[in-house]
């Protein structure tokens, strides 16, 4: 199975892009790579399962179904009818995320597919590359040039995605992102307000179901590592013990590379239980004096 991917950062709220991108018909509006498209059937762009046929510059002919489209989430996704290359079991996703630190939007395009023995890595390079950089590249400059009405005015419905997001760009490299944030008893060392942290039973960090005891502000904390992923780049945690006035709380992080620029993207989640006078002050701080002050910290401490 061979892959292809990439991604960028677009200085535009993620309803404005959004509202471009839904519209599976729209390639030829911002992609100077496509002279035409049509919907097969006389359907409509946003009804999943439609085609789209459509001819690239250089007159090749293409066709693509429509597999999947969310509104809530800012995700379609795609396959090949006709294909465009000698590939098959072709999947290929676009997936918007907000940048809560400045009202930007992290595009993720990617790609599965399999491909002939005597094209191993062909076909890779050429989709990452000349398909997905330069198509975001183009979705970029149109937007800025354009821009769009967002067709969706609240951006999280259905109470998408937790009552905490937070998402910010980190100015190194993956690996080195995550070689901190991996460690789950490390975080006294990227967060000013955790002056110490130990792992209950001197277990490793690296130990799911290892438990971390530390303390911040006033209270003390036990928080359980229910998932880590050195695949997916993320983690996941739940609290056994707070001083905070909630229930059930589970949150967890994941990173995701920013290929046009060797960054990072960082995402960090949080949900609980608790009432709602509790939540107007409960949110907010976990959102700024927590997530955010520790991908802050991050930034200043592995930023190029």
């Amino acid at each position: 199975m061979a892959e292809a991917l990439a991604t960028t950062i677009i200085d535009a709220p993620v309803e404005t892009l959004w509202a471009v991108l839904r519209d599976f018909n729209g390639l030829p509006v911002w992609n100077p790579g496509v002279r035409d498209s049509a919907i097969e059937d006389g359907r409509d762009a946003d009804s999943v399962g439609c085609i789209r046929a459509f001819t690239l510059g250089d007159g090749t002919f293409v066709r693509e179904r429509l597999l999947e489209l969310d509104d809530s989430r800012y995700r379609l996704a795609y396959n090949f009818e006709t294909p465009a290359f000698p590939v098959e079991n072709y999947l290929a996703t676009l997936d918007l995320i907000p940048v809560t630190n400045g009202d930007k939007t992290f595009v993720r395009w990617w790609a599965s597919f399999d491909e002939a023995a005597a094209d191993k890595g062909k076909y890779s390079a050429l989709i990452s590359e000349a398909v997905f950089a330069g198509g975001l590249k183009a979705l970029a400059g149109h937007v800025a040039k354009h821009g769009a009405q967002p067709a969706y005015v609240h951006r999280w419905q259905g109470l998408r995605p937790a009552k905490v997001f937070t998402s910010s760009v980190i100015h190194a490299p993956l690996p080195a992102v995550w070689e901190r944030m991996r460690d789950f008893a490390g975080m006294k060392h990227w967060h000013d307000d955790i002056p110490q942290m130990e792992m209950i039973g001197g277990v490793r960090p690296d130990k799911v179901s290892g438990v971390r005891d530390f303390i911040f502000g006033e209270g003390q904390l036990h928080e359980q590592l229910t998932w880590l992923s050195d695949r997916d780049h993320a983690f996941r945690y739940r609290i056994l013990k707070s001083p905070m006035p909630w229930l059930n709380y589970h949150a967890g992080a994941q990173l995701y590379p920013v290929t046009d620029t060797g960054h990072t993207f960082a995402v960090w989640t949080a949900d609980w239980v608790a009432a709602p006078q509790d939540d107007l002050e409960l949110i907010p701080n976990v959102h700024g004096n927590v997530f955010q002050k520790a991908f802050d910290t991050l930034d200043q401490q592995l930023g190029v």
